[in-house]
């Protein structure tokens, strides 16, 4: 499956953003759909994970109350939407497909394939 990923820009603390995870050449209904973000000189971050049907959604603590994921199974899109941003919430950010179980969902080692990354930074 290719991933391209959209929707990141400059934005002022406070802010909000939807990312956007567009697939193809493969239904994204077969996989567990995840969001990283990721600094120079810093690992791979997860940030949020959904499951195959869209029911079942994780996300880190760092971002929990602020970030929602969601994926259109229809249109082949996974989407996560950013509130409030703040200055440290800058990175670009990678969404990911993995076929493996749930458990594994924040493991970026787990997933096959990934977006190119769209970069979010955000003003003081």
């Amino acid at each position: 499956v290719q991933l391209q990923a959209s929707g990141g820009g400059l934005v002022q603390a406070g802010d909000s953003l939807r990312l956007s995870c567009a697939a193809s050449g493969r239904a994204v209904r077969n996989y567990i759909m995840a969001w990283f973000r990721q600094v120079p000189g810093k690992e791979r971050e997860f940030l949020a994970a959904v499951g195959r049907g869209g029911s079942a959604t994780d996300y880190a603590d760092s971002v929990k109350g602020r970030f929602t994921i969601s994926r259109d199974n229809a249109k082949n899109t996974v989407y996560i939407q950013v509130n409030n941003l703040k200055p440290e919430d800058t990175a670009t950010y990678y969404c990911g497909a993995s076929t493996v179980v749930w458990s594994s969902r924040g493991d970026p080692l787990q997933y096959r394939s990934w977006g190119q990354g769209t970069l979010v930074t955000v003003s003081a």
